[in-house]
Formats: structure tokens, sequence, C-alpha cells
């Protein structure tokens, strides 16, 4: 009796392990990351998208309404990162798209690699790689758990959009080089030359074929969710005087950076899409059981919202063509991989503030911030209190660096120096709080913005003080927006999951960037990411 009771308990301590060791995986899973994608994109523009694009996604796949980033700043190369690693700049490390080496007093930038060499170009725009990236993503562990039988590739038009997603064991990653050349191009990081199929892309004439008039996708005044086309607020194009509907972008290249005008543009995201199927095809993902990686980013978004801003006609069109590319892709994945065995992410890197003079025009409390203005005004205070005017190396990405020689040089104490400038600064128009190296370091923050804050400082990257200047403000000219905050305009972002295994829903409840690298990892069956500190989202796994 004993025994049989022993051998009963064993099977049914088996039998779920059995189970989720034979659950098949996807053939491949496609990491989507749309370039300052507020959520409200979905809902505002809901209307006018096919049934194919997002909305098949949302109506089949399931919907997180209120996911954001847990951490400041949001920035491409964070919010990217993050993604993909399933933590925040405190432990991977990219804590902004450049930043001030305070070791090397010089600025470095996220992707950028003095020690690969360009492929596909002789431009320096190939001196990339992963290497200032400090943990694994997703993919990367599905490399090492497959050993290297899954492939991972990255694509962008954008080189920190495809660099950081894929990882540091990627198989490629490739990112778009417009100038006078209009090629995909790589680093010596992955390859010493580029693969036959992306010769023959760069070679087809499909890049250069973008630079076309850029009008109205549907009738201009069915675009009722957003403001009128001629404003007040948009930079627009060098070359056009007005910033409106059409844009003859074949005349208009020469004075715009030539073939990088695509870039700026929804083209840029037909380009993309078009790369992506061509890498699908080139490098065979999805066509074994071996699950295979592609990290797509959709970058013209973010140069459309900076131009014209988030209230734009320009900023609908471009929506309204993605909603065409998601289907796009889709669709090829049906016919390629197989409906039913990939499955799909789609978030955004950060979010978007509305054009502060335009909330400024509705009475909405919103401006720009003098940052150079606050620094001389800092360094007079320094001067005056600390009889010396040159404690401050370096003002950047809302953090303050010191000169640590001169606080050694005057035997002044950083708790001292950063705890007066603190209250000094806090005593400023437009800064509504300030936070010390020595407050992150041992403070445990429960508060929205200081624990953002928190989660985004660095000890070894990260300034000596850190501030924030109040909401809808921003440095940035008085055209165009920016990103960049703690406030929900900039982290809210959506989130969507389709495909194989995924269940069908939507949930109101709070969720976090650093969430979905896990959710993938619990998927697949492999490690975490070897930094993650985020949880998976069961509620949308079907197990």
């Amino acid at each position: 009796m004993k025994r049989s009771l022993i051998m009963l308990l064993m099977l049914i301590s088996f039998k779920p392990v059995s189970s989720q060791i034979t659950k098949e995986k996807p053939k491949l899973v496609v990491g989507i990351v749309v370039d300052q994608m507020r959520y409200d994109y979905l809902t505002r523009f809901w209307d006018q998208f096919g049934e194919n694009g997002f909305k098949r996604m949302v109506n089949n796949g399931y919907n997180f309404k209120n996911h954001h980033f847990n951490y400041v700043p949001t920035y491409t190369g964070p919010g990217h990162a993050s993604v993909f690693t399933g933590t925040t700049p405190a432990n991977h490390g990219i804590i902004g798209n450049n930043w001030y080496n305070k070791f090397e007093d010089s600025f470095v930038y996220c992707a950028g690699d003095d020690n690969v060499n360009p492929i596909g170009t002789t431009d320096r725009a190939g001196k990339m790689s992963p290497h200032r990236m400090k943990s694994t993503t997703f993919g990367d562990e599905n490399r090492l758990q497959t050993q290297g039988k899954g492939k991972t590739i990255g694509v962008a038009l954008k080189d920190r959009g495809a660099i950081l997603p894929a990882g540091h064991a990627a198989n490629a990653a490739y990112w778009f080089h417009g100038k006078n050349e209009a090629k995909w191009i790589t680093s010596s990081y992955y390859m010493e030359q580029l693969p036959q199929w992306v010769k023959d892309f760069n070679d087809s004439g499909i890049a250069k074929s973008y630079l076309k008039e850029w009008a109205p996708l549907k009738d201009i005044t069915t675009y009722e969710q957003s403001g009128v086309d001629r404003n007040e607020f948009e930079f627009g194009f060098d070359g056009k005087e007005t910033a409106d509907f059409p844009y003859d972008l074949k005349t208009l290249a020469k004075a715009n950076g030539e073939y990088d005008l695509i870039k700026a543009t929804p083209f840029g995201n037909d380009l993309t899409a078009e790369f992506a199927k061509a890498a699908i095809k080139g490098e065979e993902l999805g066509m074994d059981n071996i699950t295979d990686v592609l990290t797509l980013s959709f970058s013209s978004t973010d140069y459309v919202g900076h131009n014209f801003g988030v209230n734009s006609k320009e900023i609908q069109d471009t929506y309204m063509r993605l909603d065409e590319n998601i289907a796009d892709v889709l669709q090829f994945l049906d016919a390629e991989v197989g409906a039913g065995e990939y499955v799909v992410f789609l978030t955004a890197d950060h979010g978007g503030v509305d054009v502060p003079a335009y909330l400024r025009s509705k009475k909405v409390p919103a401006g720009y911030y003098d940052e150079l203005t606050m620094k001389e005004k800092l360094n007079k205070y320094s001067s005056e209190t600390f009889k010396n005017d040159s404690l401050i190396k370096n003002i950047s990405n809302s953090q303050i660096f010191l000169n640590y020689d001169e606080l050694l040089a005057e035997d002044l104490s950083v708790e001292e120096v950063t705890s007066k400038m603190s209250h000094f600064l806090l005593k400023q128009e437009k800064i509504s709080r300030v936070f010390t190296r020595h407050e992150l370091q041992i403070g445990a923050f429960s508060n929205q913005i200081g624990e953002l804050i928190q989660n985004g400082y660095n000890q070894k990257r990260s300034g000596d003080l850190v501030f924030v200047i109040d909401p809808g403000y921003i440095v940035y000219p008085e055209k165009g927006t920016t990103h960049g905050s703690g406030f929900a305009y900039d982290t809210h972002a959506p989130l969507l999951f389709f495909g194989k295994g995924i269940n069908k829903g939507e949930t109101y409840e709070k969720t976090y960037i650093r969430d979905i690298a896990p959710t993938i990892s619990a998927m697949l069956g492999i490690a975490f990411p070897n930094a993650s500190t985020g949880k998976p989202l069961k509620e949308v796994l079907d197990m």
C-alpha cells in the first residue's frame, strides 16, 4: 500500500513537469519596438486603423493598457536596452543615448565602438557594437541555451535600435546608413562582410525609391484626431517654407541629408519592414523547431514626432501607415513561418510630450527650460559659497557631475557640496526635485519620481546630482517635441502580445517594461537575462 502511494505521488508530481518540457515553442519571436509611441496613439487613431495591423494584435492577443517605464531617462538607447534585458539603466548601464564619461572626461555614445570597423560602408556610421551594455538580452540567453543554433537578428534604421535589442551574442544587427549611400550596414563586431542577401537588397534600389512625394494616405479632412495641418508648432523640412502636406522628398533631399531624409518620413518604416522581411527569408528565421529571435525597431515615428509633435497631421499619417506595416509583417509571417507558429510583442522605447508651445496656447502649464542659464547661476553660487568656480565638471541629461580634483584640492566633502547645491537648485523656478548621489545610493525610494530616478541611476556612470523639471517643460527649441522625463506622457507605452501560446485579453493592472524579457524567457523555458529585475506576466502565457 505504501509503495503504491509513493508511485502515485511520483506520477502526479511528474505530470506538470513533463507537460512543460514537451510544450512546443514558437519557431520565431519578433520583438517590435515603435520609437516614441505613446499608448494613447492606439486609442486616438483606432478608427483609422485597418483590421489586420494593430487591431489584429489587440483583438486576438493580450493588451496591457497601463504599461510603463519604471526609470528615467526615457530615451531611445535605455528604452531598447531595457525592453530586451528585463532591467533598468541601474543594471544594464545604458543611461542615455550619449552620456558624460567622468573617468575619461569625454562624451560617449551608447553604441559607439572605435575598436570595430564598418561593414557595408567606409563611414564611421558602422563603428558600432553593444559593448557598453553590461547585461544579456533574452536573445543572448536563447543563443546560449540552444548552443548557438537559435539565431538572433536585429533590424532598425537607428544603429542603437538594432544593436542593443539584439544583444552581445547576436548573429547580426543591421541599420540604415543614408547620406549619399542608402545602404543597410553593420560592423565587424558581427561579421567581416555583408551576406549576399543584404548586398542584393542594397543593390535593388528599394531604399532610393522612397525619395518620392509624401502626401496623406487618406483624405486629410478625415484626420480628425490631430490638429490643423499648417501651424506654428512644427519645424518641417529645410527648403519648404511651411510644414504642411505634401512634401516632395526628392526635391527636399539635398537640403535635408540626402537619403537620411527617408528616416524622417513614414517611408523609413516601409523600408524597415521590407528589410525585415528580407532578413527573415535570407537568414531562414523560423524555418525549423529551434526558436529564432528577430528584434525589429520602427524608428521613423521618433523622427516625425520630434519634427512635428504629438498633435500633428504628420504623426497621424505616420501611424496610419505604420498600421499597414504591422499588417504586412504579420501576413508575411503567416505565409513564411506559419500562422500560429510565431510570437510577436509590440511596445515602445518611450513616449513624448505635446509641443509645450501648443500646450500653452491651450492654457496648459508648459514651457521650456534654459539649462545654460541654470548652469551660470549654479557656477556663480559655487564661486560665492565655496570660493571656487571650477567645482562643476559637466551638466547633461539632467545630471550634474562634480570636479573631484577640485573638491580634493579645496578639502570639500561631496556630501556637503551636493547638499548645498541641491538646496540652491530647489529654489530655482521650474525645478521640482533634486536628488544627490548620497541619497540615491543609500535610500530606497517608493515615491514615483524618486523610484524612477533610482532605477535609472548607475553608480559608475551617473552624476552627483539629478534634477527634475516641472511636467510639461522640456530642454528643446520652441517647435517640435522631445521626451526623457518620468511623467506619464513619456512613460506610458503600449504592450501587445500576439501569437502562439498567447492568451487573449486585456488588463489595466500596472506593468513595467522590465517585465517583457522575463515573460519571453518563461515562454521559451530559457534563463532570464542575467541582470533581469522584472517578472513574467503570467496572465499572457497559455500555461
